[in-house]
């Protein structure tokens, strides 16, 4: 006799964050729905059930800003829980966190995201953003730095 397979746990979403650089600057992208209405943010989404987190990131950005890039590696993982909980979805979020670099195209916000830009780093302090971004850009930053484009 074989045991019945647990249902998901909807409470958790295993999710991508992708820091895409073009130059100095990092795609941003202004969300567009819970968490965070209004902040910026990475390119970022869930993971589908059978999906690698890289085919996600790559997925995530196709549909979200429609630019093509190249992963350069995979930054960590972050976990994040929203406060205050949400009446509904996710009570924590588990993101695996990766570095790209731009390759072709320009953003173009879509799917989940309200606005699309590349934003230089002395900007990156203006803009209402999800907590706790900074260092995970910054790691991306260093791991990118010295790949040729």
């Amino acid at each position: 006799m074989s045991a019945v397979p647990a249902a998901p746990d909807r409470s958790i979403l295993f999710g991508v964050s992708v820091c895409i650089f073009r130059g100095d600057a990092v795609l941003m992208v202004q969300r567009g729905k819970a968490p965070g209405i209004g902040r910026w943010a990475p390119v970022g989404g869930g993971i589908e059930p059978g999906e690698s987190a890289e085919a996600a990131a790559l997925r995530e950005v196709a549909e979200e800003v429609g630019v093509t890039i190249r992963l350069i590696g995979r930054v960590g993982t972050r976990e994040i829980v929203p406060d205050p909980a949400p009446a509904e979805g996710p009570r924590r979020i588990v993101l695996e966190v990766f570095a790209a670099l731009w390759s072709a195209g320009e953003p173009v916000a879509a799917s989940d995201a309200r606005a699309a830009r590349f934003v230089a780093p002395d900007d990156l302090a203006a803009l209402p953003t999800m907590a706790g971004i900074e260092p995970w850009i910054e790691a991306a930053r260093r791991l990118c730095d010295g790949v040729d484009p």
